[in-house]
């Protein structure tokens, strides 16, 4: 632990520049990273998403087409 401590203390003015600058960076890394859409911090699960396409009314008309007829399947009456 005494060696650890006198290694600190020898730094030079250059390593310990060099040192706050690494730090400073860092930092600034770590703020670029967690920016999201909406400015919300806790909300990252949104990053790498995109929005919905103007044709998503056809998957909605083919879900429910689906599933109409799938309840119509299952009403008809059994021979």
């Amino acid at each position: 632990m005494a060696l650890f401590i006198r290694q600190d203390e020898q730094r030079t003015k250059l390593q310990e520049r060099v040192a706050a600058e690494l730090r400073d960076k860092a930092k600034t890394r770590a703020g670029l990273e967690n920016n999201t859409p909406d400015g919300v911090e806790d909300s990252n699960y949104l990053k790498d998403t995109k929005s919905t396409t103007s044709l998503a009314w056809v998957w909605i008309v083919i879900v429910i087409l689906a599933v109409a007829s799938l309840v119509f399947i299952m009403m008809q009456p059994r021979v």
